[in-house]
C-alpha cells in the first residue's frame, strides 16, 4: 500500500498585491545601509545551547511612508487609484530601512542575545 504524503497548507486569509516598483527604483537615492555578513552572525550564534527564531512575517509593512512620499506607491485598478501608506515589498530601500529600524529598537540586545538579519530574529543564550 502506497502511503501518501501529507502536505501542510496555510489559509489565505487576503489577498497579498506586488507591485511592479522598478521605474521608481531607477530613481530612488540608494540607502546603502550595511546587512550583517551571515558568517559573522552565525559565529556569535554558535555554541550557545538555547534558541528561538522568530520570523518577522510582512515587517516593511510596518513602517509608515512619509505623506509627501505615499503618492509615488499609487497604484491603479480598474475604478480606482490606491497608494500605500505603509512600505509594500518591492521597494529598492525597504530592506536597508527595515534592517536600520530593528537594529534601532534592538540596539541594547543585538550581537549580545539577539541577531537580526533581514526579517528574521534569532534569540540565543545558554
Amino acid at each position: 500500500m502506497k502511503r501518501e504524503k501529507e502536505v501542510a497548507t496555510r489559509l489565505t486569509s487576503g489577498w497579498r498585491v506586488c507591485i511592479d516598483y522598478r521605474k521608481l527604483n531607477v530613481v530612488t537615492r540608494k540607502d546603502h545601509f550595511p546587512l550583517p555578513f551571515i558568517d559573522q552572525v552565525l559565529d556569535r550564534e554558535s555554541g550557545h545551547h538555547f534558541y528561538c527564531f522568530l520570523d518577522g512575517y510582512s515587517g516593511y509593512f510596518q513602517i509608515e511612508i512619509d505623506v509627501e512620499d505615499q503618492e509615488k506607491t499609487t497604484f491603479t485598478c480598474p475604478f480606482e487609484t490606491y497608494a500605500y501608506k505603509r512600505m509594500p515589498f518591492g521597494l529598492y530601500n525597504a530592506l536597508a530601512t527595515f534592517q536600520r529600524c530593528m537594529l534601532s529598537i534592538f540596539s541594547d540586545m543585538v550581537e549580545r542575545i539577539m541577531e537580526v538579519f533581514m526579517d528574521d530574529i534569532t534569540i540565543y543564550g545558554s
